[in-house]
């Protein structure tokens, strides 16, 4: 049976491009969550008036990735000390974020949050809270990397993260 993560660290494409390429993930949607306005779209979150984070909802298969290797990952394809920005996207909506299913989930995002902190000389600044409702993206954001691998920012920003994590293919 298939599990599923939600979470947020930057740019969905990035985060979408990377765990698509990871061997146990079934799916991967890119979208908004942890706002306070409903059915949020690309352009509202931009203003970061909505509250929400641009986050990808993960579906995995726990028989050949765990939930702890996709948060391992995680902690390794973006900078969870940096507040509100990656790289280049500054904003609430780049914000790092774990939204967490069930009580399980939690935990063990927590424990992680602890054990992947000896990796950063700051501090990790990733909130660690409750999925209250997944929005997924427009069309256009799905899949992105792979739909449009010459646009400059999937060339300057995705291929290098891709190539970090082992993941260029």
């Amino acid at each position: 049976m298939s599990e599923v993560a939600t979470l947020g660290g930057g740019c969905f494409w990035c985060l979408e491009a990377v765990f698509q390429r990871m061997e146990g993930v079934e799916s991967v949607v890119s979208g908004y969550a942890a706002g306070h306005v409903p059915d949020p779209d690309y352009r509202s979150v931009c203003t970061g008036k909505t509250g929400h984070a641009e986050v990808v909802q993960v579906t995995f298969n726990p028989s050949t990735i765990s939930y702890d290797e996709i948060l391992d990952a995680f902690w390794k394809m973006h900078d969870p000390t940096t507040l509100n920005k990656q790289g280049n996207d500054v904003g609430t909506q780049y914000r790092s974020i774990i939204l967490f299913h069930d009580e399980e989930q939690k935990d063990r995002a927590q424990k992680s949050l602890a054990a992947a902190q000896k990796d950063f000389p700051d501090p990790i600044v990733t909130q660690i809270e409750p999925l209250e409702k997944f929005y997924p993206a427009e069309g256009y954001h799905q899949d992105y990397f792979n739909q449009n691998p010459g646009n400059p920012y999937c060339i300057f920003v995705i291929q290098p993260k891709l190539a970090k994590m082992g993941k260029s293919k």
